[in-house]
């Protein structure tokens, strides 16, 4: 029965949940020790603590398994974002603050931890020929832009010129995030942080050059 109560408290549902959500995070572990080539049943398996046929029962093997680790890094940029959104109810949060927000979810810890930055750029190099992963690029790419173009245009009454600075300032994030990533000094978290200053540095650039200032 699905929703049996078991003697530690919790029932199947729970435990299947925790269950993935381990092999998620062995995936992570696994493609930042071996990479997307050498990471296998096997390496997850083990870095879980777990058999390799579970694998292949929950997420029907290799591939399922990258996937439900990169759709992980995805809803850890949306729930980023919206634990910021959320945490600003009590005011009413500017246009401008949204747009650091997005920023800010993207230089996030999560996202400079080493397993999180590795995963990302096995990521990006495997979409160009996983049509899986691609569709997964797309929707990270679509829901950057959308959410930079929501406050952009009640900041630039241009529509063109809103879309544009979208535009730029997702090519921007992408951009400075991979040249922090790439940075092989020990200072990382000064590369993420100088990047994270720059990019909101573009944004108000933006703003002043073409937005209505009195919708900051």
């Amino acid at each position: 029965m699905a929703g049996k109560q078991l003697s530690n408290g919790l029932n199947r549902a729970n435990i299947e949940g925790l269950r993935r959500q381990q092999l998620i995070d062995a995936t992570l572990k696994s493609i930042e020790l071996y990479g997307f080539q050498g990471t296998t049943i096997v390496t997850i398996s083990k870095l879980a603590g777990m058999s390799s046929g579970i694998i292949s029962h929950y997420f029907g093997g290799k591939q399922g398994v990258i996937e439900a680790a990169v759709r992980h890094l995805l809803e850890q940029l949306k729930q980023g974002l919206l634990q910021q959104l959320q945490a600003g109810q009590a005011r009413q949060v500017s246009p401008r603050e949204r747009l650091m927000m997005i920023v800010e979810t993207n230089f996030a810890g999560f996202q400079r931890s080493s397993s999180a930055t590795v995963t990302w750029l096995a990521f990006w190099a495997k979409a160009m020929h996983d049509p899986a992963l691609a569709r997964l690029q797309r929707v990270n790419s679509q829901r950057l832009s959308s959410n930079l173009l929501y406050s952009f245009r009640q900041l630039i009454a241009d529509p063109i010129a809103a879309r544009d600075a979208a535009a730029m300032t997702a090519a921007m994030i992408d951009g400075m995030w991979l040249r922090s990533t790439l940075n092989l000094t020990p200072a990382t978290d000064d590369a993420f942080n100088e990047a994270e200053r720059l990019c909101k540095a573009f944004i108000d650039s933006l703003i002043a050059t073409s937005g209505r200032t009195d919708e900051i």
